[in-house]
């Protein structure tokens, strides 16, 4: 059973969104020392401590990443991590990152 377990929905061409999981992939492997490879539409990854996989689908991207004891305290960090990426790199309705409602404009002043 997956420690991690992340469903988000994308609008993208399968082929865009391969290439944005291979940017999300090559990210990892910069910032952690992660190994990955492609199965199809499945990219699988590991590392010492953690290792799962990235699917693809028409529609929707799932990740399951199983933790090593030592970084299951790190699990809220990590989920943090893995969703700010897939907002940025999916987009799509609930990929959408969080913005700041923005402040209605004040009118301008009335002549006196």
């Amino acid at each position: 059973m997956s420690d991690i377990h992340i469903v988000r929905a994308h609008t993208m061409p399968l082929k865009k969104a391969k290439e944005a999981a291979e940017r999300f992939a090559g990210q990892l492997k910069e910032k952690f020392d992660l190994a990955y490879g492609w199965e199809g539409d499945v990219l699988n990854f590991q590392r010492t401590g953690a290792k799962g996989s990235l699917t693809l689908g028409a529609k929707e991207v799932t990740i399951d990443v199983t933790l090593g004891f030592l970084l299951k305290a790190f699990k809220g960090k990590m989920e943090g991590h893995i969703n700010d990426n897939l907002n940025k790199l999916f987009g799509g309705a609930e990929g959408k990152e969080a913005k700041e409602p923005k402040a209605p404009a004040k009118k301008a002043a009335a002549k006196k």
